[in-house]
C-alpha cells in the first residue's frame, strides 16, 4: 500500500490559536530572533529565552488540537499503508490528536535539554537558569528546541521517508525554512506525488504537483475523506 508522507508547519496549528512566525502579527515582530532563538542569544541572557519559551509553552498547553490535526489522526489510523508526520512545529497538537510516531525537526516546548550532558526530560510548565539537569545537575537547562544555525533532528529518518514516499504532502508550511523547503524536490525526484495545502501558495510552490489553497481546518479534512475514500 501507499505511503504517505506528510510535512506539517506553523500553519496547522494557527487556527488552535498558536501564531505563526511569519505573517504580519507573527512573534518574529515582537521578539529579535537573535535574542530568543540562537545558541548565543541563549548565551547572553538565558533568562530571557526562559521567559519567552515558558510564554509559548503555557499558550500551547492551552491551545487545543483542531479539526486538521484531527483528520491527519484519523488517516493515520485509517490508511492501511504507512503514514507518518513529520513537522516543524514545537507544539504536540499533532499528538493530543491521537497520532503516533510524529517527527518533530524542530524540536518540542515539552521537553528540556542539558547543554552540558545532552540528558533529555519533559520539561516543568517554567524553566528557569538556575534549573538543574536530573541527569548530571548541572545548571545548564535549555528548552529542546532547534535554534538558528542548529541542525534539526532526526534528518536521516525524514530523507528515508522521502526516499520512499509515494505521496509527500506539505500543510501550513511557508516554505522558507530549509531543509524543509526542499522537501517536495526530493521526493519529487524519487517518484512521489507533491501536493500543497496552504491558505496561499508557499516559496516552493512550483515544487508541487498541486496546490489547493484555503484553511487548514478545511482542507485537510476534505482531503482525507479523498484518500480514504480511494481506499474504499
Amino acid at each position: 500500500m501507499e505511503t504517505i508522507v506528510i510535512l506539517t508547519g506553523a500553519g496547522i496549528s494557527a487556527e488552535s490559536g498558536l501564531g505563526t512566525f511569519r505573517d504580519k502579527n507573527g512573534l518574529w515582530t515582537r521578539y529579535d530572533l537573535n535574542e530568543v532563538a540562537t545558541p548565543e542569544g541563549f548565551a547572553r541572557n538565558p533568562a530571557l529565552v526562559h521567559d519567552f519559551y515558558n510564554a509559548r509553552r503555557a499558550n500551547a498547553r492551552a491551545a487545543h488540537p483542531n479539526a486538521a490535526h484531527e483528520a491527519l489522526a484519523r488517516l493515520q489510523r485509517h490508511w492501511p499503508g504507512k503514514v507518518r508526520i513529520v513537522t516543524q512545529n514545537v507544539d504536540d497538537l499533532h499528538e493530543r490528536a491521537g497520532s503516533s510516531d510524529v517527527l518533530h525537526m524542530h524540536g518540542a516546548l515539552e521537553g528540556a535539554l542539558c547543554a552540558a550532558c545532552d540528558h533529555r526530560w519533559p520539561a516543568p510548565a517554567a524553566m528557569h537558569p538556575a534549573t538543574p539537569c536530573p541527569a548530571c545537575h548541572a545548571r545548564q537547562a535549555r528548552p529542546d528546541i532547534v535554534w538558528f544555525g542548529e541542525y534539526p533532528h532526526h534528518m536521516e529518518t525524514v530523507w528515508d521517508l522521502l526516499r520512499r514516499a509515494d505521496l509527500f504532502v506539505a500543510i501550513g508550511s511557508s516554505g522558507t525554512v530549509y531543509p524543509a523547503a526542499a522537501f517536495a524536490q526530493d521526493a519529487a525526484r524519487a517518484g512521489a506525488h507533491c501536493l500543497e495545502l496552504n491558505t496561499e501558495a508557499s516559496a516552493v510552490a512550483p515544487d508541487f504537483h498541486e496546490i489547493r489553497l484555503g484553511p487548514a481546518t478545511q482542507l485537510v479534512p476534505l482531503w482525507v475523506d479523498e484518500v480514504l475514500d480511494r481506499r474504499g
